[in-house]
């Protein structure tokens, strides 16, 4: 929390700065049951007008942070190239968790909580999003995608009604039109029989508006206006949310100034926009290693060199060749060093022959006291937890002679090309990948590419991430992950070898 747990914010921010942007049996009962929630009649929501009710600090952060995983899931399945199925799939599955939007139909939950949650924390994302043509750009298209997601899996009967109830003023193509562009409305349609039009109705809008209908060929042209077919409709609900998305978007820009005056969410806002580019932190919790093992000080360069994440044994190889590191090199590393499982006792081992250009009594005293402070042993005493990849993204770029930091983020491209060719010994393709997302500010998608190719050998697929598709977002993590598959690996192989003793030994008896 940035302000107070409880304390209670006025959404005549979010008002101020966003309000531009002015089964058939169950399906016949629902037609003609009202809705579940007065406030928020319609599970979809095209977000036009802003909340007005106030809410805590805790869950203005809290909402927009659950709804900000479910989008960055969707952009990490997206510049992975996965279908549209695989992400409804993800999306399905996380909105579960994350974010459940129920229809009227579901008479178990609390609809009007879920749609609450979901009007505030869009636009506070709204709010967050749009400092930049680039984060606008970002958020329109992830939130374009989820708006679609639910569209296809709302209730028939239901998506009617919210579709009716915004009143578009599409023109309707009437019966004489239709007669007269049979034929063309049929060759739009790929249909070989012009009888087959039937009841099929259109829709008469200008073609900029379904842009992706006219390069598929799926609309007839005349007089600058396209002829969709109602079963296209999707294509027009999709335009008519991006225009009015986008024009939201520039004015809540222009009303952001306002927000001054509240310096509780400044930095709640701050913290939000990075969410893209560094991965929304997991509840990670660290223990032991992920196979349980012991680690010691001299288990460290060679744990690095098979299941450090680049930034961690960026620090170790700086490590190893200058002997020493700067505080926030040391400090980074540590917390790591800390979160594998390395004891404090063998922490402080390590360092001592890491820094063999400095004696005994130097660094006791310059070094010693923030290896335990780290340990939660001196000072303040506090438990110290390994950084995440967003707190490293976004804390102090490293200077001169500095180590910390993310490569992705940090090296410049020839720097970054360089080291994964001579470190890694990658290829050509799998380099310009990881560059690519870097270029794109994809950088915890580019860290686990990378883990991707540094773990094929043990059956990691391209797209498979740390499993289920799941992207980078902590260095502890990416480390569990790797021993985890070295641990199911041995497992493996030494069953195998079971299997082979056991068959030998029957040959022999036999």
């Amino acid at each position: 929390m940035y302000a107070g747990g409880r304390q209670s914010t006025s959404n005549r921010n979010l008002a101020t700065a966003a309000n531009g942007s002015s089964s058939a049996a169950v399906a016949e009962v629902s037609r003609h049951a009202p809705p579940r929630s007065g406030k928020f009649p319609h599970r979809l929501n095209f977000y036009e007008q802003p909340p007005t009710e106030e809410i805590t600090v805790e869950q203005f952060e809290e909402w927009a942070i659950d709804r900000l995983r479910l989008l960055a899931d969707i952009e990490s399945a997206q510049a992975r190239n996965k279908s549209f199925e695989e992400i409804k799939v993800i999306v399905g599955e996380r909105a579960k968790m994350y974010m459940p939007l129920s229809s009227d139909t579901a008479r178990s939950v609390d609809v009007e909580a879920e749609r609450k949650k979901d009007q505030y924390s869009h636009f506070v994302l709204r709010l967050a999003f749009c400092r930049s043509e680039e984060l606008r750009a970002r958020f329109l298209k992830v939130e374009t995608t989820l708006f679609r997601i639910r569209f296809e899996t709302d209730d028939l009967t239901e998506r009617r009604r919210f579709v009716d109830s915004l009143n578009f003023g599409w023109d309707v193509v009437g019966q004489q039109e239709k007669q007269e562009l049979r034929a063309q409305l049929a060759a739009a349609m790929r249909l070989r029989d012009e009888d087959k039009l039937g009841a099929e109705s259109f829709f008469k809008v200008d073609w900029t508006q379904v842009t992706d209908l006219v390069s598929q060929r799926k609309v007839f042209l005349r007089a600058g206006k396209a002829y969709v077919p109602s079963k296209e409709e999707l294509s027009l609900v999709l335009a008519e949310f991006q225009n009015r998305l986008y024009r939201g978007l520039e004015m809540t820009a222009k009303a952001l100034p306002r927000l001054d005056e509240d310096q509780r969410l400044l930095p709640v806002l701050e913290h939000l926009s990075m969410g893209f580019q560094a991965g929304i932190t997991s509840e990670y919790v660290f223990s032991t290693t992920g196979d349980g093992e012991e680690i010691t000080a001299e288990m460290v360069p060679d744990l690095a060199r098979q299941s450090f994440p680049m930034c961690m044994r960026s620090l170790e190889d700086t490590l190893r060749g200058s002997k020493h590191l700067k505080h926030e090199g040391r400090q980074q590393y540590n917390l790591f060093l800390k979160g594998i499982g390395l004891s404090v006792e063998e922490a402080i081992v390590f360092w001592r022959k890491a820094f063999k250009l400095i004696t005994d009594d130097a660094f006791n005293k310059n070094y010693k006291y923030n290896i335990r402070h780290g340990y939660g042993l001196e000072g303040s005493r506090k438990n110290y937890s390994p950084k995440s990849c967003q707190q490293i993204i976004t804390g102090a770029t490293p200077g001169p002679g500095q180590a910390h930091g993310c490569p992705f983020r940090h090296y410049s491209e020839a720097n970054l090309t360089s080291s994964l060719l001579t470190t890694y010994g990658l290829s050509g393709s799998d380099t310009k990948d990881i560059v690519s997302a870097v270029k794109s500010s994809h950088y915890h998608l580019a860290c686990t590419r990378l883990f991707e190719i540094q773990h094929a050998k043990l059956g990691v697929a391209k797209g498979e991430g740390l499993g289920k598709g799941d992207s980078v977002d902590h260095p502890n993590r990416y480390f569990d992950r790797s021993r985890a598959l070295y641990k199911e690996q041995r497992e493996k192989e030494t069953s195998e070898e079971g299997k082979v003793k056991k068959e030998e030994a029957m040959d022999i008896d036999g």
